[in-house]
Order: C-alpha cells, then sequence, then structure tokens
C-alpha cells in the first residue's frame, strides 16, 4: 500500500482556521474519515492529491510533496467528488471514459478496450452511447468512478460520493468501492459504508479526535455528534 503523511499541517481561509496541526501517517487499504459538516474532513481529503495546498505544513504520497509534486501524485491519486456533474465532461459515455486517457499515451485499441472493460465492470454496458446527462444519478456516479479507476491510480479519494443517492444507489456505490483493487480513502456521512474498512479517521474542529478500528471509532464519532 501506498504511503499518505501529513506533517504538521494546518489549512485557513482567511481567519478561519480549518485545520489545526494535523499530523498523520495512512498506509491502510481502506480507510474512512468522517467528521461533521465543516470540520475539516473534506479539507484533509483533498489535500491528497493538492485539490487543497496547506497553509503550513506538507502533505507527502509515496516519498513525494504534494505541493511540489502535484502533477505526479495526481497520477497515482484520483478523486471522486460528492456531485457527478462536475466530473462528467463528454457528451456520451463512453466518450467520456475515452477522455479520462486522453494523456496516458494508451493506443486506440487499448483506449477502446479499457473503456469497454469500464463499461461492464461499473454496469454501464448497455449504455456506452447514451448521453451522459440523461443517467440517473446512481449510473452517474459510476461513470465518475469509472472515468477515474480508467487511469489505474493507487490511490483512490471519494469525498461523499453517497451524498445525493438514494439508499439502494448508496448501498451499490459502497459495494463497488469496496470491491476496487486500490487503496481507498472515503469520506462519508454514511456510517454503513464504513463497517469494513481498516481504519477510520474522525476529524473534528479541525483536528483528529479519534483514530481507530471502526468498532471504535464510530460508536467516538456518534458520541461526538450527542
Amino acid at each position: 500500500m501506498s504511503e499518505i503523511r501529513f506533517e504538521k499541517v494546518r489549512h485557513g481561509y482567511g481567519d478561519r482556521p480549518v485545520l489545526r496541526e494535523v499530523s498523520l501517517t495512512l498506509t491502510e487499504r481502506r480507510i474512512g474519515i468522517v467528521g461533521s459538516n465543516g470540520s475539516g474532513k473534506s479539507t484533509l481529503a483533498r489535500m491528497i492529491n493538492g485539490l487543497v495546498t496547506p497553509t503550513s505544513g506538507r502533505v507527502v504520497v509515496d516519498g513525494l510533496d504534494v505541493a511540489k509534486k502535484g502533477a505526479a501524485v495526481r497520477r497515482r491519486v484520483g478523486f471522486v467528488f460528492t456531485d457527478p456533474d462536475n466530473q462528467i465532461v463528454m457528451p456520451t459515455v463512453a466518450e467520456d471514459l475515452a477522455f479520462s486517457l486522453r494523456r496516458s499515451g494508451a493506443s486506440k485499441a487499448e483506449v477502446a478496450d479499457r473503456v469497454a472493460e469500464t463499461l461492464e465492470r461499473f454496469g454501464l454496458a448497455g449504455h456506452a452511447d447514451h448521453p451522459a446527462q440523461q443517467l440517473s444519478g446512481g449510473q452517474k456516479q459510476m461513470l465518475a468512478i469509472g472515468a477515474v479507476v480508467i487511469r489505474r491510480p493507487k490511490i483512490l479519494v471519494a469525498d461523499e460520493p453517497t451524498t445525493l443517492l438514494d439508499l439502494r444507489n448508496t448501498r451499490l456505490v459502497g459495494r463497488v468501492l469496496a470491491e476496487l483493487d486500490l487503496q481507498l480513502v472515503v469520506v462519508t456521512h454514511h456510517l454503513d459504508l464504513l463497517a469494513d474498512v481498516d481504519r477510520v479517521v474522525v476529524v473534528h474542529d479541525g483536528g483528529i479526535a479519534f483514530d481507530g478500528p471502526p468498532a471504535e471509532a464510530i460508536p467516538a464519532y456518534r458520541a461526538l455528534l450527542e
């Protein structure tokens, strides 16, 4: 597994602190991050691939300083947003998947093979030529995840990927994420998604309030909310 390291990371917007000197090393295969709105959890997650740069301190992925080696880190770290509409950029499903490989150096034949494989893997095989924006909410999230996974990153960060979905699609996305053969960092309010992860980090008021296995971390998080 890759090593994700936060070294005395601070971040703020103007005079408002968001993260307060967080030091953390993540090496597990499946990691959950939870916290109430405004706790700093999404900011923490977005630092892993350089979407947010620390005000001070540094984030290091496999020895690469994210602030200095952002392009190299983003080749290793894929990111899935809450709203798939923020990621879908091409008219059709197959075109959107192929677009993710535009800078990969893959041949046309290899791109076609990887697109077909991804369509099948994410339940979109019958929708290759379907307008992407006409997919259901669950299908859009499958496309968004597929468009990241097709690039074969080592780490996938998913920032509240089920927030906009109903229960059925939430379970579907959770199952798909759990079955991915890569390192996963998932930020979520849906605690059921964290039952089988290896480690849960609880973020509260810009700091780490608890860090441990889900059987201990989830009750600790619920106690904070109460």
